[in-house]
C-alpha cells in the first residue's frame, strides 16, 4: 500500500478556511422547500449554479436574502420557503442545470404535486432522471413526463 510519510521537527498549527462545495450546497438550497420557516446556509461557494438554484427557489415564491460574503469565505444564503405558492419549475431556469432536478423530491413531498422541466446542463456523458422518476414511483407517486415535463 502507498502511503506519504511526512518528517518533521515542527508540529503543524492554525486554521485553514475550506470553501464550500457546490455538490453539497445545491441539494441543501432544494431541500429547504421542505421547511416551515427560513433556513441559514452559509459558506456557500460563488458560483453560477448557486445563483441559478437561489432564482429557481424564488421563481418557487421562495424569499431569498444572500449575502455576498468575501472572495474565498463563501456567501451566506437565507431561505424562506413559506411564501412558495408555485410547484412548477419553468423551463428557462431548469434547461441551464441538471441539479435542477432536485426541486422535484421536495415539492412532490411538501406539496403532493410537482412539474419539473426535463432539466439541461452540461454535456458531460449521459445522466438521466430515471433514478429521481423511479424514486418517486417507489413511493407512491403517480409520475408522468409529458411536453417537456416531469
Amino acid at each position: 500500500m502507498q502511503k506519504i510519510v511526512v518528517t518533521g521537527g515542527v508540529p503543524l498549527e492554525g486554521e485553514v478556511q475550506i470553501s464550500g462545495a457546490k455538490n453539497a450546497v445545491l441539494p441543501i438550497l432544494c431541500a429547504t422547500l421542505l421547511a416551515d420557516g427560513p433556513v441559514e446556509i452559509g459558506n456557500v461557494p460563488h458560483l453560477h449554479d448557486v445563483v441559478t438554484t437561489a432564482k429557481l427557489l424564488a421563481e418557487l415564491g421562495a424569499g431569498i436574502t444572500i449575502d455576498e460574503g468575501t472572495i474565498g469565505k463563501g456567501s451566506g444564503i437565507v431561505v424562506d420557503p413559506r411564501s412558495v405558492r408555485s410547484h412548477v419549475a419553468p423551463y428557462e431556469l431548469v434547461k441551464t442545470m441538471r441539479a435542477s432536478i432536485l426541486v422535484l423530491g421536495p415539492l412532490l413531498a411538501k406539496y403532493g404535486a410537482a412539474e419539473v422541466s426535463l432539466p439541461g446542463g452540461c454535456a458531460i456523458g449521459s445522466r438521466p432522471v430515471d433514478l429521481h422518476i423511479k424514486a418517486m414511483q417507489a413511493l407512491g407517486a403517480e409520475v408522468t413526463v409529458e411536453h417537456g415535463f416531469i
